[in-house]
């Protein structure tokens, strides 16, 4: 039996129409003229390939008796569609996590996005002075602003805040020690951790402290001629409680000071507001980290800031143009849309009654649980008339969540739309949404599938209603 199919496999392959035959065939001709020679030969190419793959692999769908291999124009239209629809999409964020990682974290505001296009649709002043008509700074369209807000002496930018904290490492401690307390070898996102970066950037990671406890002697018994920096790194993506003991920034700047060493603060998310006045937990915004006096900081562009994703450098002139005439600069520099995102979003920030308001994250941060109740209770009824009763469809009180490794332990009071049945399953509902056009991303909870509104943009809820009725009529 065995080797009758082997032989139904071979004859079936053998019948595998020629790619120039199958494109001059009369069923094709129409498709020749509304897509190129180029793009039909590349799609027959992958469909011909998984018609192939899928004999190849065949274990009981390959009958003896088969006598003929079918492509249709149906077949390769829809490879057309597969090759040419980007495969990355905007989607429904309605997970409730705010700077979700996997979803892109930050959104930008649309003033940002206007200003985004006019730079990708011309040409620009990039690196060139208008006034001088000299060669200028591509840094130069931030760096003021980063100062006027932050109260930096100097600023500028690269692709990241890990590309960042590489910069600095190679750039002040090549060939020296770097000392940082153990609790603090922090793991970001990717498995990207501190002491791999540290190893990359060429310094020489000194441990000091235990997890839990770490204290001012312990940095000051290991200083030597061999130090190069003294580095904190802030634990945004996890909290340690209990029996704990940290240096704070201000003992470390003094010691640093007294040592005439150079004090490095990765702050991580890193936040321009004090959003505590809001229900959020206490962070330290980078302004007051700047006034302890730590010689460098560093912070991200894409998280708690609410813009582009980029790597964020404040501190002192000195240091900073070290940073900048460093070569490793250039491969980690930032592009003319980061910096045209970057510069939008900063000028939102002077103006400090309208900020909240007009970044989307910080926006979405502290909205309240009663206007998300408001905003529930008025999507559940609209989509209440339009499915069976088989499906419950409730408002209950949840909690969300900032994401992206900022505020770990932080939960906002939320209200999100909960759907059960008796007859679909919760997976079925989830997998619906996801697959469909825009993907709609849910959680699923104790049986339960939640939509929580805090991330789902209000331009983004006629199709996300659309998208909830049409699944779920799809599955009952």
């Amino acid at each position: 039996m065995t080797q009758t199919k082997d032989n139904a496999k071979k004859d079936l392959l053998r019948k595998i129409p020629a790619v120039d035959k199958l494109l001059e065939h009369r069923d094709f001709a129409a498709l020749s003229e509304k897509y190129s020679r180029g793009l039909l030969l590349k799609a027959v190419q992958k469909r011909l390939e998984k018609v192939r793959q899928r004999i190849v692999l065949a274990e009981e769908t390959v009958s003896p008796d088969a006598r003929e291999v079918t492509v249709t124009p149906g077949d390769i239209e829809e490879e057309i569609t597969l090759c040419t629809t980007p495969l990355l999409k905007p989607v429904i964020n309605a997970t409730g996590v705010v700077l979700h990682t996997n979803l892109g974290r930050s959104i930008l505001s649309d003033r940002t996005l206007d200003q985004v296009r006019a730079i990708a649709r011309s040409y620009s002043n990039l690196e060139y002075d208008i006034q001088k008509g000299v060669r200028g700074s591509r840094y130069a369209h931030v760096e003021d602003l980063l100062c006027e807000i932050s109260g930096a002496e100097a600023a500028f930018v690269v692709n990241n805040n890990a590309g960042a904290v590489l910069l600095i490492l190679n750039s002040l401690a090549l060939g020296k020690e770097a000392i940082v307390s153990r609790g603090e070898l922090i793991e970001i996102g990717g498995s990207f951790r501190i002491p791999d970066i540290m190893q990359r950037s060429g310094a020489v990671m000194v441990e000091v402290g235990t997890t839990n406890k770490t204290h001012l002697t312990d940095f000051e018994k290991v200083i030597s001629d061999k130090t190069g920096i003294l580095l904190k790194v802030h634990t945004s993506n996890y909290k340690i409680i209990g029996f704990t003991a940290e240096v704070d920034l201000p003992a470390l700047v003094a010691l640093g000071k007294r040592y005439h060493l150079p004090v490095v603060n990765d702050l991580g998310s890193g936040s321009l507001i004090d959003l505590s006045p809001y229900g959020l937990d206490y962070e330290p915004t980078v302004q007051e980290v700047v006034k302890t006096g730590a010689d460098v900081v560093t912070f991200s562009g894409d998280k708690l800031l609410g813009g582009p994703q980029a790597g964020i450098i404040v501190g002192r002139k000195t240091i900073l143009d070290q940073l900048k005439k460093n070569p490793l600069n250039r491969a980690l520099r930032i592009d003319k849309l980061t910096l045209a995102a970057l510069e939008s979003t900063l000028r939102l920030y002077l103006d400090h009654e309208t900020v909240i308001g007009n970044i989307p994250t910080l926006r979405m941060l502290t909205i309240t649980a009663d206007e998300l109740e408001r905003r529930a209770v008025a999507m559940r009824d609209r989509i209440g008339h339009a499915i069976p009763a088989s499906v419950a469809i409730h408002v209950k009180e949840d909690t969300s969540q900032v994401g992206g490794g900022a505020l770990p332990s932080q939960q906002l009071p939320t209200r999100v739309i909960a759907l059960s049945s008796s007859t679909i399953s919760v997976q079925q509902l989830e997998r619906g949404l996801r697959e469909n056009i825009p993907p709609v991303i849910t959680r699923i909870h104790k049986d339960q599938l939640h939509i929580d509104l805090r991330t789902v943009l209000e331009h983004e809820e006629e199709a996300l209603e659309k998208a909830l009725i049409a699944v779920i009529l799809s599955l009952v």
